[in-house]
C-alpha cells in the first residue's frame, strides 16, 4: 500500500510525569512496571484520597521554570519544562531558529482547577479584593500553548486544542497537519494536565470513573484486568518535536521514530460513554493506518488507551481484537503513571515512539492475565523484548473523541 501523507520525524521528546522529569525518567518507571500511586494529602477526608502527583515539589518545579513561573498555572509549567527538554532532544536552539516557523500545539483537557479552587476560596473567605488579578491566565486551558510559545520565542501557529484525554494526540495530528499544509517547518506538539484538585477528584468519583482501592493505592489502577474498577487521578506533560522527515535529514537529524498516520473521528453517541462495538474507533484506527499504508496485520504492538474502567477497557479490547486478530503485542501506561486526562494521548504517543526504538515492550502494572473475555496480548509482570516496526497509539476522551497515532521505525 502507498502512504497517502508524507512521514514526519519525531526529532525530540519532553516528558515531566509522576515517573519523574525527563523522558528517561518516565522511560525507566514504566518499564518498572509498578504503579506510583500514592497517599495525596491535598485529598485527605475524600472517598478518593490517593494520586499519580510529581515526585518534585512545587518549590523545585517554579526553580525550574525560572522568573516567570509566578504567573503560570502549574500545567502551564509542566508543559513549558517538558517542552525544553524536547527541544534540548532536537538539537534545535529557540535563539537562532525562525521562530515565525515554529507552531505550538499543546492539548490541554481541564486547565488551572486548583487554582480556580483556591482563588474562589479567597473571594468566599475575603472578598473580591482579595482574588488575584492573574486567576484567569492562571486557569485558561490554553495558556500552556500560550506560556510555551512565549518561552520558545516560537512565533508560528498556536493551538489549544481539548478533546478531553485525547488532546494530547490531537495536538499531535493538528501538528501534522500544520506541517503537511507547510505552515510551520517545526511543531512543539502535545498535552499537559494538572487537575488534581478536590473537586474535579470528586466530580470522577461522583461519576463512577475512579478507583476507589484507598487501602491498596499502589494496586488500583489495572487496566484490562477482571476486577479493575476505574483510573488513579494524575498529573504531567509530554510533548514531541515533529518535522518533515527530509528537513530533519537536511540538518542530519536522527528521527527517533517517525509519525506516518492519524486517524479522528467521532462517536457521536453520549458524554461520557463510549460506543457499543467501538466502530468509531476502529475507523479512527483503519484511517491513521490507511495514511500510513499499512494494513492491520503490519501492526506490531499497541499502546492501548487502558483506563482500568470497566467500560473503557472492554470497548477497546473489542476493538484491539477484532481490527487486529494477529494478537500485537498491548500495553498501558495508565497503570504505572496513572491517568493525565489531557496529557495522556501526548505521554503515551512519546512512550510509543521509545517501545519502537528501544525495541522493548513494558509491562502492564497490577495485571497477571487479561480478563479472560478479552482476546488480547498483554505485556505483564516484566519488559518484552521485540522489534517494534509499526506500532499505534490509541487515545479515547469524553464527548466520543477518537485519535489513532501510527509510529513506523525511522
Amino acid at each position: 500500500m502507498t502512504p497517502t501523507k508524507p512521514p514526519i520525524a519525531v526529532t525530540g521528546l519532553g516528558l515531566v510525569t509522576a515517573g519523574g522529569k525527563g523522558a528517561e525518567a518516565t522511560w525507566n518507571a514504566v518499564c518498572a512496571g509498578q504503579s506510583l500511586a500514592a497517599h495525596d494529602p491535598v485529598l485527605d477526608g475524600l472517598p478518593v484520597d490517593f494520586s499519580c502527583r510529581l515526585p518534585s515539589s512545587e518549590e523545585d518545579i517554579d526553580r525550574a521554570v525560572g522568573r516567570k513561573s509566578w504567573r503560570m498555572g502549574r500545567f502551564a509549567k509542566l508543559a513549558v519544562l517538558a517542552a525544553r527538554e524536547a527541544v534540548r532532544d532536537a538539537g534545535l536552539d529557540p535563539t537562532t531558529w525562525q521562530g515565525s516557523r515554529v507552531a505550538t500545539v499543546v492539548g490541554c483537557g481541564m486547565g488551572g482547577t486548583e487554582k480556580w479552587e483556591e482563588q474562589y476560596a479567597r473571594l468566599d473567605q475575603h472578598g473580591p479584593e482579595r482574588v488575584s488579578p492573574l486567576t484567569i491566565p492562571l486557569i485558561i486551558p490554553n495558556l500552556a500553548a500560550g506560556e510555551v510559545s512565549i518561552d520558545l520565542h516560537a512565533h508560528g501557529v498556536s493551538l489549544a486544542p481539548a478533546t478531553a484525554c485525547a488532546s494530547g494526540a490531537t495536538a499531535i495530528a493538528l501538528a501534522r497537519d500544520l506541517l503537511a499544509a507547510d505552515l510551520c517547518d517545526v511543531a512543539v506538539a502535545g498535552g499537559t494536565e494538572a487537575a488534581i484538585s478536590r473537586m474535579s477528584t470528586v466530580g470522577f468519583w461522583r461519576m463512577g470513573a475512579l478507583s476507589g482501592r484507598t487501602d491498596l493505592a499502589a494496586g488500583a489502577s489495572r487496566p484490562f484486568a477482571a476486577d479493575r474498577d476505574g483510573f488513579v487521578m494524575a498529573e504531567g506533560a509530554g510533548i514531541l518535536i515533529l518535522e518533515r522527515a527530509a528537513d530533519a535529514a537536511a540538518r542530519k537529524a536522527r528521527p527517533r521514530a517517525l509519525l506516518t498516520g492519524c486517524g479522528s473521528t467521532s462517536d457521536a453517541h453520549h458524554p461520557t460513554t463510549p460506543a457499543q462495538g467501538a466502530h468509531g474507533a476502529e475507523a479512527a484506527l483503519h484511517t491513521a493506518l490507511h495514511e500510513a499504508g499499512l494494513a492491520p496485520g503490519d501492526v506490531d504492538h499497541v499502546n492501548a488507551h487502558g483506563t482500568s474502567t470497566p467500560l473503557n477497557d472492554a470497548t477497546e479490547a473489542t476493538l484491539i481484537a477484532r481490527a487486529l486478530p494477529h494478537r500485537p503485542s498491548v500495553t498501558a501506561n495508565k497503570g504505572v503513571l496513572g491517568h493525565t486526562l489531557g496529557a495522556a494521548g501526548a505521554i503515551e504517543a512519546a512512550l510509543t515512539v521509545l517501545t519502537i526504538q528501544h525495541r522493548r515492550v513494558p509491562p502492564i502494572a497490577n495485571l497477571q492475565a487479561p480478563a479472560p473475555e478479552f482476546d488480547i496480548d498483554c505485556v505483564t509482570k516484566q519488559p518484552r523484548p521485540q522489534h517494534v516496526r509499526t506500532a499505534v497509539s490509541h487515545s479515547f476522551g469524553f464527548g466520543g473523541h477518537n485519535v489513532v497515532l501510527a509510529f513506523t521505525q525511522a
